[in-house]
């Protein structure tokens, strides 16, 4: 009797230990819930994607497809020779067209193509503004020829004619007048860097190679220039002669080398 209740007593405490691994509170082994945890991450990049694309198709909308961002209005900065409606002429921009769509180098393109131009920049500003930034060609001299007057920038460009000449522009003698010949060039030079108390005297510009400048002003002397350099020496010498009896008494001043100033 005593033997079977011990044997009893000890299989009934091996029944009630919990197996080596598991917690004698847990009904069972750890591990993944039923179910799994892996289906919401999968649902919250599935919506994320869905999110990101569904965004990117509305920009790409608004941008290329949609009238809130399409060309309304043409600005047009910069005074001179050309006028605004020409300018914009020029540019070719249709209104209505979507401004991510605006091929400004092309329009840049074509404003420089007028001869009034020098340089020009394109401008988007959102949401509907297209701004074009022009620099305009200044006429420094005027050249006769044929009964017409052909008006030429700094660079030799022509950039206005006509049948009657401008007042205030000096004239300019040239054999080959354009913007590759050297003495063209060296005459326009030497009239852009002259200071403006001296160019309103002056009534022409000669020039027949890049360094046999001379300048005739239209009350005073003859002015055997050279090459254009030394332009502000050359100036200082010329106004200091003039100021003395010799130079006010010459037909000709000579400052050709500012190292020999010489008169006759």
């Amino acid at each position: 009797m005593t033997e079977w209740s011990e044997r009893s007593v000890e299989t009934g405490r091996r029944g009630n230990e919990a197996p080596e691994g598991m917690d004698s509170g847990s009904s069972g082994p750890e591990g993944p819930e039923p179910g799994g945890r892996r289906r919401p991450s999968r649902w919250k990049a599935a919506f994320v994607t869905l999110l990101v694309l569904g965004v990117l198709g509305a920009v790409t909308w608004v941008l290329l497809g949609s009238r809130l961002l399409v060309v309304r209005h043409v600005e047009v900065a910069g005074e001179g020779l050309a006028p605004r409606d020409r300018i914009v002429a020029a540019a070719g921009i249709r209104l209505g067209v979507p401004m991510v769509r605006l091929d400004t180098d092309a329009v840049r393109a074509r404003v420089e193509a007028l001869r009034e131009v020098e340089s020009a920049k394109v401008e988007r500003r959102w949401p509907a503004t297209v701004r074009v930034v022009v620099r305009q060609r200044v006429p420094v001299a005027v050249l006769r020829r044929a009964g017409r007057f052909y008006q030429f920038d700094r660079h030799g460009v022509t950039v206005a004619d006509g049948v009657a000449g401008p007042l205030g522009l000096p004239t300019l003698t040239v054999a080959s007048p354009g913007p590759s010949d050297p003495a063209t060039l060296a005459a326009l030079n030497v009239l852009s860097d002259l200071p403006g108390r001296v160019t309103r005297r002056l009534s022409d510009v000669e020039a027949t190679g890049p360094g046999d400048v001379t300048l005739h002003l239209s009350s005073g002397p003859t002015v055997v220039w050279g090459p254009a350099e030394r332009t502000a020496e050359k100036v200082r010498l010329l106004e200091a002669l003039q100021r003395t009896s010799a130079g006010r008494s010459a037909r000709t001043i000579d400052v050709s080398s500012p190292e020999v100033v010489t008169t006759r």
